[in-house]
Order: structure tokens, then C-alpha cells, then sequence
């Protein structure tokens, strides 16, 4: 009777969960595929892929209007998701993973159809449609998705590719990779980015919780025009280095920064923005003297910090 109760409840509660989360699935790994891969039960490879895969284009960013509804805040399995409603203020690493023929053809979160053969990705709080450079940590390979769907909703992944997406970065027989998700604007430039060097990046990863750690956004690019009149008005500008969801991440990252940085003979501090504990070093005089630093420290820290308007 106990199993029969415990059943009941696991189900109802899948019902609940269904009726508030978006489109895309919320549901439970299945067993290991056949070749290997990771991917839900009853998913995997179409039975008509398409030939040349690799000459497959990465989407090209542009300005879209964001989707009316998809951009709200939701529950999927008990969790409530807040959506970004800006572009290209956002990075983060996680487990990427892939969905297929399950879901070819059914409507994304954005009302489009999906098709697994189309550079696209799903996540859960970027802008939809937006679009997000994806990179393989482990091999370097990087592509340009267009993200029009919400998920994944399981265990600790971050993004949920099409079919040629994961194709293109490797990780189709292993079902999932680490990877770095880095949110882009329509002006962002669409060429290969230097490689990640991981003996750089690795004792900052090993050095905070990987959930907690939001890490330092690129900002957008800014026309000539438009920039010259900002670095006219300049108070004081700082870099930012990193934004977290809690207080003690971002001091224990202040922390480290402090002794990667203690030769800047600028100041460290904390503020609270969007409901991120944002790290900022400075001030610095200018715009100009901000990036100047930002490239300067690139080689040390393993990523560009960020120039913060006053």
C-alpha cells in the first residue's frame, strides 16, 4: 500500500509540474543510450540525418524582440526560473546536454517548431530568442546557437542543444560535456575566440561552488560615436570581475582576487545589483584607462573583466 501511495504523490506532483513549466520537457533521465550518449529515454539520433553536418552555419546574432510570454517568470519541478531580459550580460559554465527526435517537430517555449538540425539551444533563464556562444571546455570547439526554448530542468545542466549543435562541439556520443555559455548581442563579432586555457581558469573553478559562480560578463560593444560622448562624462569606473547569487561566494572571490591583483594598487569592492553580489575593482579615471587594465589582467585572471558605467 505504502509503494502504491508513493507512486500516486510522484505522479501528481509530475501533473502539477507540467501545468507551470514551458514548453520544453521537465522530465527524468532515462537509461544510458545504446552508443553511449546521455541523452532522455526515447530520445536520441533521427533516423534521416541530414549529410555535412560541419558545413552547417552557427546562427548569426541580430536584435529580436523578445517573446511576450516566454520571458516571464516560471515554475518547472517545483523550481521558479526568473528570465533574463537582457543580452550579452551573461556567462556562466556547467554540463551541456542534447535533445533530438523526442522533441523534433514539437513547439518551443518561443512557439516555434523545434528542428533538431538547426544551430538552437535551450536554457533556462536567457532571453528567448537570443542567441549564446557555447564552447567544449575540453576540446576548445565553439558555435553560435539561437536560444528559443526553455530547459534543462535536471540535475546540474545548463544548456540543452540541438542535435548539429552538439554534433559540431563533440559531445554527441557522450550525451554531455562542460561547457562555458557566454550570452551575445547582435553586434557581437562572430569570429572564433582565442581558446580557454584551462590551467588558468581551473583554480577559480575549484576555488567557489560551480552553482554559485555567475562570472564576469562581456560588455557589449559600444559605437565610436556613442563612447566618446561617455568617456567625456566620466566620474569614476570600475571592472567588474564577477557577479554571484550569494554573499560569501563573492567574498571568498574578492578574497582571491585581492592576492591575484594586489599590485593594481586599486580598490576591491562589493555591490548589490539585479540580486547579484557584483565584485568591482577600481576607480579608474576614464573608459579608456578601465579597458587598458581589463586587457592587462585578461592573461593573468583567464577571462576580460568588464567595464561598469558609474
Amino acid at each position: 500500500m505504502s509503494k502504491r501511495i508513493t507512486i500516486l504523490v510522484l505522479a501528481t506532483l509530475l501533473l502539477a509540474a507540467c501545468g507551470t513549466a514551458p514548453k520544453h520537457k521537465a522530465a527524468t533521465p532515462g537509461s544510458t543510450a545504446p552508443n553511449g550518449g546521455g541523452y532522455l529515454a526515447g530520445d536520441g539520433p533521427g533516423t534521416d540525418v541530414p549529410a555535412h553536418l560541419d558545413a552547417t552555419p552557427d546562427a548569426v546574432p541580430k536584435n529580436e524582440p523578445l517573446h511576450r510570454y516566454a520571458n516571464r517568470p516560471y515554475v518547472a519541478l517545483g523550481k521558479t526560473y526568473k528570465p533574463l531580459t537582457v543580452v550579452g550580460n551573461y556567462k556562466e559554465r556547467g554540463t551541456a546536454s542534447w535533445y533530438g527526435k523526442k522533441f523534433n517537430g514539437e513547439r518551443t517555449s518561443s512557439g516555434e517548431t523545434y528542428d533538431m538540425y538547426a544551430m538552437t539551444a535551450a536554457h533556462p533563464t536567457l532571453p528567448l530568442p537570443s542567441y549564446a556562444r557555447v564552447t567544449n571546455l575540453a576540446n576548445q570547439k565553439s558555435v553560435i546557437v539561437r536560444v528559443n526554448d526553455r530547459g534543462p530542468f535536471i540535475n546540474d545542466r545548463v544548456i540543452d542543444l540541438s542535435y548539429t549543435a552538439a554534433y559540431k562541439l563533440g559531445i554527441l556520443s557522450n550525451g554531455s560535456a562542460e561547457v562555458e555559455v557566454e550570452s551575445l548581442a547582435a553586434n557581437t563579432r562572430t569570429a572564433p575566440v582565442a581558446p580557454i586555457e584551462p590551467a588558468q581558469s581551473k583554480p577559480l573553478e575549484n576555488s567557489l561552488p560551480a552553482s554559485a559562480v555567475v562570472a564576469a560578463p562581456v560588455a557589449p560593444v559600444t559605437p565610436p560615436a556613442a563612447l566618446a560622448s561617455l568617456e567625456n562624462n566620466d566620474a569614476s569606473v570600475y571592472l567588474q570581475l564577477g557577479a554571484f547569487k550569494s554573499q560569501e561566494s563573492a567574498e571568498s572571490f574578492m578574497e582571491k582576487m585581492r592576492g591575484e591583483l594586489s599590485g593594481t594598487g586599486k580598490q576591491l569592492k562589493l555591490s548589490n545589483k539585479d540580486g547579484l553580489v557584483r565584485v568591482h575593482i577600481g576607480p579608474y579615471g576614464s573608459q579608456s584607462e578601465a579597458r587598458g587594465s581589463a586587457e592587462s589582467m585578461e592573461s593573468k585572471l583567464g577571462f576580460k573583466p568588464m567595464v561598469n558605467l558609474p
